[in-house]
């Protein structure tokens, strides 16, 4: 696979910032990328999902197919922007009541990647339940962007769209692949 040229899930949570979720759509296609979005069943209320589908020519996804639809391709690389506290701490956990967390429960053991983008508050990021969640996803080698600044190995990043160009959450989220690219030539199995 020629990275930037597969097909890359970008996994939405209810987040205030999922209503920017298009720029990162925009920045991945740019790379090359074919982008499908599946949204967590709340986040739907979050984003304008024609202007999605527009943008990525894809339907939004955020439930399992029926028999009769057709199978979407598989990913190549999954980015969950904006990660809600709920959904990381459900991910670590193996928690696969909605399709977006069902994607997710077996990517790892399936050697997609995963680039986590955490938008979580400054009091649930203190939870130990998250810090534990955070510490288990990357035992598992999924990457979770630390704060800005930090080193990879940071605690996780508490993004807000203060003092951040409008792009670079989204731009970070991709880097993040592009490293772990850097670092597995060849076949990505993860970071």
């Amino acid at each position: 696979m020629t990275w930037g040229n597969g097909v890359l899930y970008v996994i939405v949570c209810a987040s205030g910032a999922a209503g920017d979720v298009g720029r990162l759509v925009r920045l991945a296609r740019d790379e090359g990328w074919t982008v499908q979005i599946v949204a967590t069943p709340p986040a739907l209320d979050f984003i304008d999902v024609p202007a999605l589908e527009r943008q990525t020519g894809r339907p939004v996804r955020s439930r399992y197919r029926r028999p009769d639809e057709p199978k979407p391709p598989r990913a190549d690389a999954i980015i969950v922007a904006p990660a809600t506290f709920n959904t990381i701490n459900k991910f670590a956990l193996g928690i696969a009541d909605t399709y977006a967390l069902g994607l997710l429960a077996e990517a790892p053991g399936l050697g997609i990647p995963v680039v986590v983008l955490p938008f979580v508050n400054d009091a649930l990021a203190s939870r130990v339940p998250f810090r534990r969640s955070v510490e288990s996803l990357r035992a598992e080698g999924v990457s979770i962007l630390p704060g800005p600044g930090q080193d990879r190995s940071g605690p996780p990043a508490v993004h807000d769209r203060t003092g951040d160009p409008e792009d670079r959450p989204w731009a970070r989220a991709l880097d993040a692949l592009g490293r772990l690219r850097r670092e597995a030539p060849g076949e990505v199995t993860g970071p």
